[in-house]
């Protein structure tokens, strides 16, 4: 396989499980007018959340940020994936705050 192809596959391995955690994160919260019915989706979906944004985001947050000072402790330390943890990190606990100020900046501009 070539190698820039192997990137992408490693690449997107990486970045799919916060494309997902953060759009699990959003979809309860932005569902205010709950059609009829769907009472349990918006219940598992905010299960989803509160696992998500729990002990599980925060064990994967901690072992990210263990194995990025490890490479750094070792010599191996690829800078640009060290800065992809970090921000991902931001990003997937400060999703909530990040999400309200877009929503309050729109709701001015109106």
């Amino acid at each position: 396989m070539h190698k820039m192809c192997e990137n992408r596959s490693i690449k997107l391995k990486i970045h799919r499980p916060l494309i997902i955690a953060t759009t699990a994160m959003l979809v309860p919260a932005a569902a205010h007018a709950d059609p009829a019915g769907s009472g349990p989706i918006v219940a598992a979906l905010a299960w989803l959340q509160g696992t998500l944004m729990g002990n599980v985001a925060t064990a994967v947050a901690v072992i990210a940020v263990a194995m990025v000072g490890f490479m750094m402790l070792t010599g191996r330390m690829n800078w640009r994936f060290g800065a992809t943890v970090i921000l991902g990190c931001f990003i997937l606990f400060g999703a909530a705050s990040i999400v309200a100020g877009i929503q309050s900046a729109a709701s001015v501009a109106r």
